[in-house]
């Protein structure tokens, strides 16, 4: 697959489209459509009244969605325009970019790139207009736009003046506000950050015609003197309303954190612990026992991930028809967070995990995952083999994290050969487990809740011939790993239009 058809199938998946709003470009508008549908096949082009040539060549063009009307309302309401007409269409996300060829539709790749990276922010094209003809005023207007912006938000910005963004549409705040003007733009920045979007600035190549070439619609007196009464309402908005939203949103997220913690020490330590100890001593440790202490872990996980243990976290999940818990495989799982192993346990007390020697020896939790007969890695693969046939003999799985550890960024690092060697010896099929969420729930090396989704999906059982047939053990890692890639980028390309 080429770039371009791949960078359409990704817009595609993730529900991202085009607005280009336009007034009056009737020399540029065919130029920056045509280049824009090479990049993505849902191009929505707001006609804000304009009176040259611009309604007539849009009308002429073939695949766009146009939305068209008689008098100019100014950019601010063309894009409401826009991003009403983006949401009715199903879409999430909307990038917009400038009609008047100011920004290269091939840098559209660059904010999708960082929506993958980013899901749910809101990306800023930053120009680099160092070096560029640009007027004085322009200039002016843009330091003057950041400074104001800083002061209100708190959240410094590099350009706040680019028409080249990345909208989540579905996020967006204070919209029925807006002003109808090149203010509006501004307001869409302020707003979104304090309500807790996330903005993301990412450099962007720009073109600026010779002088003489150019169309702005910019009054430099009246459009200057708005932005001043704009920026002196949102200053005052600023104390009233977003550093209090701010404050309490950073307060219930670590609420959140705490509640999650006591219950953790509470159910784990001063409860769950001591119970087991009793349980233990009592009589000795019996199969029947074990069992019924699995199945306290897994009814212990089932309330935390599914019966909204955590606070804001919402849990999903999903499993191929032929996927199925109730014979024995090895489940081989990707590895974002340490709440990942309750993520697999909330579906089935018949998982025996492989653990590492600080999970197998932990003060809050350590005693019942030794009496539950789940084992140290550690322990070596001979010494496991034996114990781990008569598991899979009862009819328990084998959980395995082939990546080894937490992956920072969420994506899929490299798998060991371990766990494909693991299903080998014990003939098993492997049944893969994709996580989507903890990892941005709860990110490596740090211990405080964020707001979000979890979703786990349970995909078709990799048969043992199949992986045989695909080499070495070190081919089989390399195959699954690819599989669990497109498998997590098709994950990740339905929930983040909900980010």
């Amino acid at each position: 697959m080429n770039p371009m058809d791949d960078l359409k199938k990704t817009m595609s998946e993730r529900g991202i489209c085009v607005v280009i709003p336009t007034y009056n470009n009737g020399g540029t508008i065919a130029a920056v459509v045509e280049a824009t549908l090479e990049q993505c096949n849902d191009v929505i082009v707001v006609n804000d009244g304009s009176t040259d040539a611009t309604g007539d060549i849009l009308r002429a063009m073939k695949g766009i969605t146009l939305v068209d009307y008689s008098r100019n309302r100014g950019k601010g309401y063309a894009l409401k325009r826009g991003f009403a007409k983006a949401l009715e269409m199903g879409f999430a996300y909307a990038v917009t970019l400038d009609a008047d060829g100011q920004h290269y539709p091939k840098e559209i790749a660059r904010l999708v790139e960082a929506n993958i990276a980013h899901p749910g922010a809101l990306i800023v094209g930053s120009r680099d207009l160092s070096g560029i003809d640009a007027s004085g005023g322009s200039l002016f207007a843009n330091r003057f736009s950041n400074f104001w912006f800083a002061v209100q938000t708190l959240h410094p910005l590099p350009d706040t003046q680019t028409g080249f963004r990345l909208y989540p549409i579905r996020k967006l705040c204070g919209l029925s506000l807006l002003t109808s003007r090149y203010e509006a733009e501004l307001e869409l920045l302020v707003f979104s950050s304090w309500h807790g979007v996330r903005l993301v600035p990412v450099p962007v190549d720009v073109y600026y015609p010779p002088r003489e070439e150019r169309v702005s619609h910019f009054r430099p007196a009246a459009d200057f003197a708005r932005i001043s009464v704009l920026n002196t309402v949102l200053c005052f908005l600023a104390l009233l309303y977003g550093l209090p939203l701010a404050i309490v949103r950073t307060l219930f997220k670590y609420l959140r954190t705490a509640y999650a913690f006591v219950l953790f020490f509470v159910a784990s330590f001063l409860v769950v612990t001591p119970c087991v100890w009793i349980y233990k001593h009592i009589g000795g440790l019996t199969e029947k026992k074990r069992c019924r202490l699995r199945r306290l872990i897994h009814r212990t996980a089932h309330f935390v991930m599914i019966g909204h243990g955590i606070p804001g976290v919402r849990f999903t999940w999903d499993k191929d028809p032929q996927a199925s818990l109730d014979r024995p495989h090895v489940i081989i799982c990707n590895h974002q967070s340490h709440i990942d192993l309750m993520c697999l346990l909330a579906f089935s007390p018949n998982i025996i995990f492989l653990t590492n020697d600080w999970v197998w020896n932990n003060i809050f939790f350590g005693l019942l995952i030794r009496s539950a007969e789940y084992l140290p890695i550690s322990e070596g693969f001979d010494t496991l083999l034996p114990k781990l046939r008569e598991l899979t003999g009862k009819g328990y799985s084998i959980a395995v994290f082939p990546e080894g550890t937490r992956s920072a960024d969420c994506r899929i690092r490299r798998f060991h050969q371990g766990a494909f060697c693991l299903a080998d010896r014990l003939g098993l099929d492997v049944l893969p487990a994709c996580l989507y969420g903890p990892g941005k729930v709860l990110p490596k090396k740090t211990y405080v809740f964020q707001r979000g989704r979890i979703h786990l999906r349970f995909g078709a059982p990799v048969k043992l011939e199949a992986l045989r047939q695909a080499g070495d053990y070190r081919a089989q890692a390399s195959r699954m790993r690819q599989l669990y890639i497109d498998m997590y980028r098709h994950l990740a390309n339905l929930i983040e239009q909900d980010a």
